[in-house]
C-alpha cells in the first residue's frame, strides 16, 4: 500500500425525509442557483420538497443540463451564476448534474481566458462557488468526491478535471427519491458503480487487505440488493443500500493507498463522445474485454475476484478466471444491459479506428501499468 492522504469534507445526509434537512444546511440570506436536468424532479416531487426546504431564500434555477452535461449548456449557467453573484450552486439530480454543477461552480470563478482549458488543459481550479447537492439517481459517486466528466459537443469531447474546491459542502441522499427511476436508469447505476469499484480492484495485490475486502463488499451488496431495486422499486432497503454503494465506490475511500486503473472508463469516454452511448453502457461494453485482454498482467487479482466475488472455485486458474469474467457479463445481462458494441449497432472496427486514431493524436497510455495505448486500445475494441 502506498503513503496516502484521505480527505473528503462533504457532509452526508442519509434517509428518509432527508430534504427538509436543507432548512437547517443552507444560509436564510443565501443566493442559490438550483440546477437540474429535464425536469423530472418536478414530476416525482423532489422539486416541490426542495423549493419547500428552502422558502424565504432567493433562489434561481437553471434546467436542461443532459445526461453527458455539455460544456455549451453549462456555460450559459455559468453566465447566470456570474451575472447573479450566487454564493450557491444547489444540484438537484442525478451524477450529471452534479458533474455539470462542479463545472459551473469552477469556471464561474475561472481566472483564465477559456474555461475548457480546466478540462483541456488541466488549469488550475483555485476557488469555487460552494456547491450543494440533492442526489435523485445513485451511480456516480459525485456527491462525495470532487470530480466531474464534462463533453463538449463541437469538438465531440468527453472529459475529465478534480479539483478540491469542487467537493459538494454536503450531500442529501433520501432512497426515496430513486423509487420512481425508469428502470434502465437503475441498471445504469448499477453498472456504473460496479465498474468505478472494478477500477480501483482489479490490478495487482497491493497490501491494502482492507482495500480489498472493501471493494468485494461493494460487489457483493450489488450482487444481492441490485436486482431487488429493479424487481420491487419500492423497496426501501434495498434502494438505501444501492444509493450507499454507489456513494462509497466512489468517495475515494476504497480506493486509498492504490495504484488504480480506469482505463474502461479512458475508453468508455469516447464512446459516449463519437456514439452518444450511456456512460454506463459503454463501460460495460469495454469493461470484460480489458478483463480478457489483460488477464495475465491481472491474474492474481481477478482469481481473488473470481474466488471472493463469485465463489467459483475451479482449481484451474485460467478457467476460473474466464468463469468470473463470463459472470459479470451475465449479471449485467441479468440487468438488462447489453455488453457488445453490436448491440447499438456499432460497428467494432469503426470504433477501434476512431477510438485509436484519438489516442494516436494525444499520445494516450492508459491502464495501471500505463500501458495500454492506441494499439492496445484497437485491439480491446475490435474485441467488443
Amino acid at each position: 500500500m502506498d503513503n496516502f492522504v484521505y480527505y473528503n469534507p462533504t457532509r452526508i445526509v442519509f434517509g428518509k425525509g432527508s430534504i427538509a434537512e436543507l432548512g437547517r444546511l443552507v444560509a436564510a440570506d443565501s443566493n442559490v442557483l438550483m440546477t437540474y436536468g429535464g425536469g423530472s424532479i418536478k414530476r416525482n416531487g423532489v422539486y416541490d420538497q426542495v423549493k419547500t426546504a428552502l422558502a424565504g431564500r432567493k433562489v434561481l434555477e437553471f434546467g436542461g443540463i443532459q445526461p453527458n452535461p455539455l460544456y455549451e449548456t453549462l456555460m450559459e449557467a455559468v453566465k447566470l451564476a456570474r451575472e447573479n453573484r450566487v454564493d450557491l450552486l444547489l444540484a438537484v439530480g442525478g451524477g450529471s448534474v452534479l458533474d455539470g454543477t462542479k463545472f459551473i461552480a469552477a469556471a464561474s470563478r475561472f481566472e483564465g481566458d477559456d474555461p475548457w482549458d480546466i478540462l483541456a488543459k488541466h488549469a488550475e481550479v483555485k476557488s469555487a462557488v460552494p456547491v450543494g447537492a440533492v442526489l435523485t439517481l445513485p451511480a456516480t459517486g459525485s456527491e462525495s468526491n470532487a470530480y466531474a466528466v464534462i463533453s463538449r459537443k463541437s469538438t465531440q469531447e468527453k472529459l475529465a478535471f478534480g479539483a478540491e474546491p469542487c467537493y459538494p459542502r454536503f450531500s442529501i441522499l433520501d432512497p426515496q427519491t430513486t423509487m420512481s427511476l425508469p428502470g434502465k436508469q437503475v441498471r445504469n447505476g448499477i453498472v456504473d458503480t460496479w465498474a468505478h469499484v472494478m477500477e480501483q480492484y482489479a490490478t495487482w495485490p497491493q497490501n491494502a487487505a482492507l482495500q480489498d475486502r472493501m471493494c468485494e463488499a461493494v460487489l457483493l451488496t450489488l450482487i444481492e440488493r441490485g436486482p431487488r431495486t429493479l424487481e420491487n422499486p419500492a423497496d426501501y432497503d434495498a434502494r438505501a443500500d444501492f444509493m450507499w454503494s454507489a456513494t462509497q465506490a466512489l468517495s475515494g475511500l476504497i480506493g486509498v493507498g492504490l495504484v488504480q486503473d480506469w482505463a474502461t472508463h479512458g475508453i468508455g469516454h469516447e464512446l459516449t463522445a463519437f456514439y452518444g452511448l450511456d456512460h454506463a453502457e459503454t463501460l460495460a461494453i469495454v469493461m470484460p474485454a480489458i478483463l480478457r485482454h489483460q488477464k495475465q498482467s491481472k491474474q492474481t487479482k481477478l482469481l481473488q475476484y473470481a474466488r471472493r466475488v463469485w465463489n467459483i472455485s475451479d482449481r484451474d486458474e485460467n478457467t476460473a478466471i474466464d468463469a468470473a469474467i463470463t459472470a459479470t457479463e451475465r449479471f449485467f445481462h441479468s440487468l438488462g444491459m447489453p455488453t457488445k458494441l453490436s448491440d447499438y449497432n456499432i460497428s467494432p472496427a469503426d470504433a477501434a479506428r476512431k477510438v485509436g486514431d484519438r489516442f494516436d493524436s494525444r499520445g494516450t497510455k492508459l491502464g495501471e501499468r500505463g500501458h495500454l495505448g492506441p494499439k492496445e486500445t484497437r485491439e480491446i475494441l475490435m474485441a467488443c
